[in-house]
């Protein structure tokens, strides 16, 4: 479901140069939303696509009138969305087909034209060149918006011809407070989502709905509670269990970086608000009553090589093993 701006989680400078734009009646013709995957390009260029739209004109959608209900719906018109067969290409003749052609066609029953490319860093070098065409002389009603995780990855050419807003990290404290009205989580859970989600909002809901990431933590938390009195002959049993989350390996060594980051924090500062897992406390304490500042960070260091060795298709046992081992002996 489409949502207005006012809806959006954080990115106010972004809604702030859309509006003002829309306002000012200085719209540009291309613009790039540049960030992570999850982060909000596709609602903010939706919201200002609906925006433009809106049939009262002014700066955010009325969600009410006949041109926002069908943006709601994805059935506007002249709110375009380019496809691309290929998974990982957008062709020369995507391009030429949905936006070249289509674009000489004045809008159905709207102001604009807008054209939303999605993943646009998928563009052949072709397909830009075909692109920039449009770009360097388009119709007055034309707006063409390119999604992308990495704008570096565009050509000079079109960089210079659009405005490009990159999407920075959201406040902390407001993705904790939506995921708790949004989700009814508890405060620690929403903690934790907050602090795996860096600032990427649509990350921090995808993991607060999902089961298998509070399967993961349980496992990761349950694992560094009792690694420290583990006996040798137990560690096979313990890979085996990790191995279950093999194909997440990177959200389980994040747990774990979290969790001993928490130990550091708490024994130089006793302070248990600036903890993540604060439902942990005890545990927390007691390991970092047991550690030495030279052993967490020998630990740390340790999840950091054990993360390059199993990019680097080292045997997924031994590479637990001796990290698990380095866990137990500081």
């Amino acid at each position: 479901m489409m949502a207005s701006f006012k809806e959006i989680i954080g990115h106010e400078q972004i809604i702030a140069h859309f509006q003002n734009a829309i306002a000012q009646d200085k719209v540009s013709h291309a613009y790039i939303l540049n960030g992570q995957g999850e982060s909000g390009k596709m609602m903010l260029a939706e919201a200002f696509a609906m925006a433009l739209q809106c049939e009262t004109k002014g700066t955010e959608g009325c969600m009410e009138c006949h041109s926002c209900k069908q943006a709601a719906s994805h059935n506007q018109p002249d709110i375009i969305y380019l496809t691309h067969e290929k998974p990982n290409t957008i062709s020369v003749d995507d391009i030429r087909k949905q936006i070249n052609q289509d674009i000489a066609v004045k809008p159905y029953a709207s102001r604009y034209k807008i054209y939303i490319v999605d993943e646009a860093e998928k563009m052949n070098p072709q397909a830009q060149n075909a692109l920039l065409k449009t770009i360097e002389e388009p119709p007055a009603y034309a707006v063409i918006l390119l999604l992308t995780t990495n704008a570096d990855l565009f050509l000079p050419t079109i960089l210079s011809r659009c405005v490009c807003l990159n999407l920075k990290p959201v406040a902390n404290e407001k993705i904790r407070r939506h995921l708790m009205k949004q989700f009814q989580v508890p405060d620690y859970q929403a903690d934790i989502c907050t602090a795996f989600a860096q600032g990427n909002v649509g990350k921090a809901m995808q993991l607060a709905g999902s089961e298998h990431f509070h399967d993961l933590k349980d496992s990761a938390v349950q694992l560094m509670k009792r690694v420290r009195d583990m006996e040798v002959y137990e560690m096979g049993e313990a890979v085996k269990q990790i191995s279950e989350y093999k194909m997440s390996m990177n959200d389980y060594f994040d747990i774990m970086m979290v969790w001993y980051r928490d130990v550091l924090m708490y024994k130089a500062t006793m302070d248990i608000n600036s903890l993540v897992f604060k439902e942990e406390v005890y545990d927390i304490k007691k390991q970092a009553s047991k550690s030495s500042y030279h052993g967490i960070q020998e630990i740390l260091e340790a999840l950091d090589k054990a993360k390059i060795r199993l990019n680097a298709n080292v045997n997924f046992d031994i590479v637990i093993e001796l990290l698990l081992l380095k866990m137990k002996e500081n």
